[in-house]
């Protein structure tokens, strides 16, 4: 029978003593290689009633281990022998010994590919700080006092001052300011970067993210530029024939405001649940700068015109790889890092 096998076994493991590495050799060849004791109990192991494999299971888990385990205080013992290692430092010939190769986080693999798409179209790169004042991160960009993005519950303050609040920045729009107040336009620039905000933790949000923004001052800019910049974007990014729509919107620093849809690219406009069964995904927002914006960064808004466009890196990514859990950003799991081991540009 099996358990009096698994017992016996157990017996002559529990005696057994290795005087050299060529036991503990006879003892692998034994019991754990492919066609060894251990392998044909679990052979036979299948043929038992199933009342049988609920006592036999667990002990011959325990008689795998006890086995394992033995071979492993052996095989220590034994691995620094002269003999073997002077075989070992002999032979040349043999091929080095490989490492495994690291991988770039999904993140920073579409961050790249987003910046290498609008470096294309004359974008160049702009970053700033991520411990901003009120002025660059809410009152240069057309917030009122009492919008609700300047209160606590949005907004992770760090010091608060009569005027000018210091806190760490809710989008990367800041940069658009400073980089505004630095020169004179013409201005064509995406502005990656991290952002928090005060939310709750979930699938779907964090209280720290990733965007892109972008922004193209000049004279005569219109929004027909603004709507064939971002569909010639997604037709790189996800494929052509990515369908793409603008509904109308509101935000305090552009004007027009639209958010912008792509059919979703896991349904492919069936309808799921990450879609909301609508067969559309909202991606970013954008608009035209407002004037109001611009004449705050000395900037004469009768003459000069742009567009400004946003969006979350983890949305992006999350279609593209067809993740649906945005904690798996932050985590470091290696089983769903590894998953991009290939990807190593």
């Amino acid at each position: 029978m099996l358990q009096d096998k698994i017992k016996q076994y157990t017996g002559e493991i529990n005696a057994f003593q290795a005087t050299s590495a060529a036991d503990v050799e006879n003892y692998r060849l034994k019991f754990l290689v492919a066609k060894g004791i251990i392998k044909s109990l679990f052979e036979e192991f299948k043929t038992v009633s199933i009342e049988e494999k609920r006592t036999l299971g667990k002990e011959l888990n325990e008689f795998k281990q006890l086995a394992e385990a033995k071979y492993s205080e052996y095989q220590s013992l034994f691995s620094g022998t002269s003999q073997e290692v002077k075989r070992e430092e002999g032979d040349l010939t043999l091929p080095g010994t490989g490492f495994q190769m690291g991988s770039r986080h999904p993140l920073s693999l579409v961050r790249k590919e987003i910046v290498e798409i609008f470096k294309k179209l004359g974008f160049i790169v702009a970053e700033g700080p991520e411990i901003e004042n009120d002025w660059h991160n809410f009152s240069a960009l057309n917030f009122p006092p009492e919008h609700p993005a300047r209160d606590m519950q949005d907004t992770f303050f760090v010091e608060k001052q009569e005027g000018n609040d210091i806190a760490l920045r809710t989008h990367t729009s800041s940069v658009q300011v400073r980089l505004m107040e630095m020169g004179k336009p013409p201005f064509r620039a995406i502005m990656p970067g991290r952002v928090y905000r005060n939310e709750a933790i979930s699938a779907r949000a964090h209280c720290f993210f990733h965007q892109v923004e972008g922004l193209y001052v000049d004279e005569n800019v219109s929004f027909a530029d603004l709507k064939q910049t971002l569909f010639h974007f997604v037709q790189e990014l996800y494929g052509e024939g990515t369908k793409v729509r603008f509904r109308p919107s509101y935000f305090p620093f552009t004007e027009p405001s639209a958010e912008m849809d792509i059919s979703c690219t896991i349904c492919k406009g069936a309808g799921c649940q990450l879609c909301k069964h609508s067969g559309w995904v909202e991606i970013l927002g954008c608009g035209m700068v407002d004037p109001n914006v611009l004449n705050n960064c000395g900037i004469d808004s009768k003459k000069y015109s742009g567009f400004a466009f946003g969006m979350g890196i983890e949305r992006i990514t999350n279609l593209k790889y067809e993740i649906r859990d945005l904690r798996l950003f932050s985590e470091n799991d290696v089983r769903f890092l590894s998953q991009f081991e290939t990807e190593i540009v």
